[in-house]
């Protein structure tokens, strides 16, 4: 591989690109963006720089955001004197970063001739049927929130991000990436941010940022098992499938039942999730690698829905939806406290077995002895 250019952009910074302290939602975590625009070719390069310099933007809006939310008037979401369904509008930004951009489909309407608008609106209502018909949830925010989302976002735009308000859709470069709107968890990974951001304070740092991005990858998943009715067994457990290029040699952005093994190639580098306690990565990047050290609450969620079988959604999934509404979790958990949580919400909900099963998950990930 040629030495990589100078980046028109500047130099890095020894630690890596900054990855600010915010919580932004994007599909592609910062450290694949970095590891692209130090390794790939020039154009890659260029557009994970402008990727990474949008995303920064978008971290401010949402702190910004997160601070008037937390501060709040006191006042509940007034519920829809309606039956619940869902509200989608999709929304064309024409290669432009001005929101939501010119409508093309909305709650009713047929497909159009754009696919990435039907995957788009497709897969809010099938995030939207899942949280509705299994927990029992109507909407991002329980109140019958409306579901937006804008495609055709930006220039080779390489990611996907809940906003706080609606869903943005890049088309990918064509080269690493293709068009967000192809993957049905990643679609459900991000509305799954809206829903933690209305049911918990979890700091996006460190251990809980990381909890926070891996209750993103278990609803995520949910909702596309739910809607190929796959068993636990059945199912992959991979995040991101559809979003690689041929070109790279990988199977996802993320494996749940095998964290770190989910890509190796020369420019996005090596998976470096670990599976593990033993195995967490220390780092100031990325937050803390929230990104990063979700593989081991993601793999303690694999091996609790492997045990319990059946369908994931039936158990395991109610378990970790009611840990996430748990009045005890605070803006900093730990895995372990987290853990401790899931394991009485498994005997609350359906017994002393369950609560065993769920404790052993923890257990083989080294999070609790």
């Amino acid at each position: 591989m040629s030495p990589a250019r100078p980046s028109p952009f500047g130099s890095f910074p020894s630690g890596g690109f900054p990855s600010g302290s915010f919580p932004v939602a994007c599909a592609v975590p910062p450290h694949i963006l970095e590891r692209i625009a130090r390794h790939g070719s020039e154009p890659q390069r260029t557009w994970a720089l402008a990727t990474l310099m949008r995303d920064s933007s978008h971290r401010a809006i949402r702190a910004h955001d997160s601070l008037l939310r937390a501060l709040g008037d006191g006042d509940e979401p007034t519920a829809p004197a309606e039956a619940p369904r869902p509200r989608r509008t999709v929304a064309d930004a024409v290669g432009l970063e001005k929101l939501p951009g010119v409508t093309v489909r909305s709650e009713g309407n047929g497909p159009v001739e754009d696919p990435a608008v039907n995957e788009a609106y497709e897969g809010l209502g099938a995030t939207y049927d899942f949280y509705a018909t299994v927990l029992g949830r109507d909407s991002i925010d329980d109140a019958g929130m409306s579901l937006v989302a804008s495609v055709h976002y930006g220039d080779h735009y390489d990611n996907a991000f809940w906003d706080g308000e609606q869903m943005v859709f890049g088309d990918g470069d064509g080269e690493l990436f293709n068009r967000f709107t192809l993957s049905l968890d990643v679609i459900g990974h991000e509305l799954t941010h809206g829903v933690t951001e209305h049911e918990a304070s979890l700091a996006y740092v460190q251990q809980s940022g990381a909890l926070n991005e891996s209750i993103s990858d278990v609803f995520g998943s949910l909702v596309r098992q739910y809607g190929r009715r796959q068993s636990a067994q059945q199912a992959d457990w991979l995040i991101g499938q559809e979003l690689l290029a041929d070109s790279v040699q990988g199977v996802a952005l993320r494996s749940m039942k095998a964290p770190g093994t989910a890509y190796d190639d020369p420019v996005l580098g090596a998976d470096p999730q670990p599976a593990r306690m033993s195995d967490y990565v220390h780092t100031a990047t990325d937050n803390g690698g929230v990104h990063i050290n979700s593989g081991i609450p993601n793999r303690a969620f694999y091996l609790a829905a492997l045990a319990l079988g059946g369908h994931a959604w039936e158990k395991a999934g109610p378990i970790w939806y009611a840990s996430l509404r748990a009045t005890r979790i605070q803006e900093n958990v730990s895995f372990r406290t987290f853990a401790a949580i899931t394991a009485r919400q498994a005997e609350e909900l359906f017994g002393a077995e369950e609560r065993r099963v769920v404790s052993e998950a923890w257990r083989e990930v080294e999070v609790i002895r």
